[in-house]
């Protein structure tokens, strides 16, 4: 039968959105569920930054990265990694383009909100030994309590050396929690704001109960629980100064549905735009423009300290490279573009009223572009130029990739920040974009296996693609 005028008129001016389910015939979402499975690996060896970069870095010197060396003239085709305090990463390929003439970025984080230990952790109250957390990042504390808990990190001794740590991820490993109060005696609780409710104090992690036998010593589960540490991992209550552990979620990386469609696991933020960068700069063998991908810390606390983008790292990193050259910074970050990695809220009907659903994202959608994020009258954002959103829609629909345009939310209902804005202010034309997620910042989070495919194909376009 043959269309209307008005169905005519319909595909020729308006913008259409598609369901990549549909869209997408049954080979490529067969891909997508092949490609889902190694990255469920590395979401389970990979669970805070310090273990994202470790496991990258042996996923690139399997595909031939060398540790950047300064002063050294990279040749087209040659692949290097810099590792930034083992917290942040950037590796990428020299391309046939001068550098002069710009670089190809790709930034996810790899940092995800959590229960931190404090220094002078471990405690004994009414018998019974915890932890002290300080939580990291955006969490609601009430999802914390009475999940099943890890414990990750380093630790550094007095003599220099150090000591990883790996608790309650293994199936024979013990497991942590943080209590909650019974529903028979919480009548006050209920009454109370969910802030008042759950304080950050009362995030104690219970790790043990046996005493040590021996009447004339004092805080026998606390002195029980320091003589397995000190037996296993070497090290006495005076190390925990200089160590960084993070409690997590204990739970592995696992199929949603009942047609496998999803994965939750904790960490899609920002996690999965992390590999997906990664694999799409891996496949990007002989590129024109040189590629540099980051994978960045302290994104969820506001990317402060040495490994987060407010850093000079990057600045820094580039300058090394473009030294031999005889070229300014300055000239290749201004001709350089960049793809700020990072997740996007997806539409979630149970909560329907915090969304306008005509600029938020979908599950099954595609890779997500985001001209901007901020709060409010876009406060604390880069706003990406006309000129570059325009292109890079263009370079997905040349790669006939499934993507769609998203933002966070109504516009005076909350608002977030992410990289792009630390980026841009160096000048390099910047946007956002990502996978969409539901269940942002809580224990699991969920997304959809088509759109961490699309992701990664988004990502390749990006840097096989042709910019003027």
């Amino acid at each position: 039968m043959d269309k209307t005028k008005g169905e005519l008129l319909q595909e020729e001016l308006l913008f259409k959105q598609e369901n990549g389910t549909t869209r997408l015939s049954d080979e490529e979402i067969d891909k997508a569920y092949a490609f889902a499975e190694d990255y469920k690996k590395f979401m389970d060896a990979a669970k805070i930054e310090i273990e994202a970069v470790k496991e990258a870095i042996k996923l690139l010197e399997a595909n031939g990265y060398h540790e950047f060396e300064r002063g050294r003239k990279y040749l087209p085709g040659e692949r290097f990694y810099y590792n930034n305090r083992g917290k942040s990463l950037i590796f990428g390929t020299m391309g046939t383009r001068p550098i002069e003439k710009g670089v190809k970025i790709l930034a996810a984080h790899v940092d995800s909100p959590r229960l931190d230990l404090k220094p002078n952790p471990l405690f004994e109250e009414a018998e019974l030994g915890f932890l002290r957390p300080h939580y990291y990042g955006g969490i609601k504390k009430y999802q914390w309590p009475t999940i099943p808990l890890a414990l990750h990190g380093d630790v550094y001794k007095k003599d220099g050396s150090v000591v990883t740590i790996t608790i309650g991820e293994d199936e024979n490993d013990p497991i942590f929690c943080v209590t909650d109060l019974l529903p028979h005696l919480s009548s006050k609780q209920r009454q109370q704001t969910l802030g008042e409710a759950f304080k950050g104090e009362c995030l104690n992690i219970l790790i043990g109960s046996r005493q040590f036998k021996d009447d004339k010593a004092s805080e026998k589960v606390k002195l029980n629980l320091m003589k397995i540490f000190n037996e296993k991992y070497g090290i006495t209550e005076r190390d925990f100064l200089g160590a960084e552990l993070c409690v997590v979620p204990a739970d592995k990386a696992r199929d949603v549905g009942l047609d496998r469609s999803m994965i939750g696991a904790y960490g899609h933020d920002d996690r999965v735009c992390a590999y997906t960068e990664m694999m799409a700069e891996i496949d990007n063998k002989n590129p024109e423009w040189t590629s540099v991908v980051i994978f960045a810390d302290k994104e969820e606390v506001g990317s402060d300290g040495n490994t987060g983008m407010h850093s000079r790292f990057l600045e820094y990193f580039l300058a090394d490279l473009a030294e031999p050259y005889g070229v300014p910074v300055r000239r290749v970050l201004s001709n350089s573009k960049c793809l700020s990695a990072d997740v996007s809220a997806a539409f979630d009907p149970a909560f329907a009223d915090a969304y306008e659903k005509q600029n938020s994202s979908f599950l099954n959608y595609g890779v997500c572009v985001v001209k901007y994020t901020g709060s409010g009258g876009k406060g604390g954002t880069n706003d990406c130029n006309a000129k570059f959103t325009s292109k890079v829609c263009a370079i997905l629909d040349e790669a006939n990739v499934v993507w769609q345009i998203g933002e966070l939310g109504k516009v005076d209902q909350g608002g977030g920040g992410t990289v792009a804005k630390f980026i841009s202010e160096l000048d390099v034309d910047t946007i956002d974009i990502g996978v969409p997620v539901l269940c942002m910042h809580a224990p699991m989070e969920i997304i959809s296996k088509v759109d961490l495919y699309e992701t990664y194909r988004g990502f390749y376009s990006f840097l096989v693609a042709a910019i003027d």
